[in-house]
Parts: structure tokens; sequence; C-alpha cells
């Protein structure tokens, strides 16, 4: 048999596949972390721009009611008409559900982004008329009203 032949061995070919794999297994879960975070940042994004639009919704009205359900059919809270109802708002696959929580009044609103497909169980987030931001981090109805943990900090 001639030695001088080059190449790797079947050993080395299984250790290479060994690390590799390893590697892999400890980078994945970091980053659908890191895909599950971004689009939680975007949702909040956009609920920031769905506030906006509630104000421009009042200054109109001088009222915050009538702002969900639809034009024709408004309503205090459900699925808004003044804006999206999905975030994030350019893309196919939506990951949140935007809606006016029930209890908004003439003077004051909270806002809702619930998770829905891939980002199911990753807690909803408020944003209520005063600015008060708050994360339901485990969906367990425990809000953290921490500027931090809406940051993901905590």
């Amino acid at each position: 048999m001639n030695r001088s032949a080059k190449g790797f061995t079947l050993i080395e070919l299984m250790i290479t596949v060994a690390i590799v794999a390893i590697l892999a297994s400890i980078a994945y879960p970091a980053y659908q972390d890191q895909v599950r975070s971004s689009r939680r940042n975007d949702a909040q994004g956009v609920l920031t721009s769905f506030a906006l639009a509630m104000e421009r919704f009042y200054t109109s009205n001088n009222t915050y009611l009538g702002a969900a359900g639809t034009q024709l059919v408004p309503a205090n809270s459900g699925a808004p008409w003044i804006f999206a109802t999905e975030a994030p708002l350019d893309g196919a696959t939506k990951y949140y559900n935007l809606t006016i929580k029930t209890g908004a009044t003439k003077t004051t609103y909270t806002l809702v982004a619930t998770p829905k497909g891939a980002q199911a169980g990753n807690g909803n987030m408020e944003l209520d008329s005063t600015g008060a931001k708050r994360w339901d981090r485990d969906n367990n109805g425990s809000f953290s009203t921490s500027e931090a943990c809406w940051n993901k900090s905590c």
C-alpha cells in the first residue's frame, strides 16, 4: 500500500464533524434568543408608533374612545382601526397582535402587543398613555415596569 496518498482519514473527518456539531449546538440557541429579542424590539417600536397614532386621534377627536373597532362601528377596546393590527409592520410573517386594552377612557389608554406564532410565550408588552412600559416576561400575568426589563436587561 502506498502511504504517501494525501487526504483525510475517516477518524479525522468524524472529529471535525463532532466539533462542528458541538459549536452548532451552542450557537443555535443563542441565535434563536437573539432573533426573538429582535422581534420584541421591533414590536416595542411599533407600540411607540401606535401610541403616536393614538395621540393624533386624540388631537382630532378630543378623546381616545373610538380608536378601536372600525371607522363605521368604533369601539373603545380591541383591534384598532387607526393603526395596523399586527407587528412587524413590514413582511409577511407577523409575530404580535396589537390591541387597545379594555378600560380605555376619554383621556387614557393602554396598548398591548400579544406575541403569537414563533414568539408565543414571550410575554405581552404594554404601553399606556403616560408612556409607562410594561413587559410580562414569563407570560404569567406579572408585569415588570422596569425600563431595564423592557429592554431585556433584567
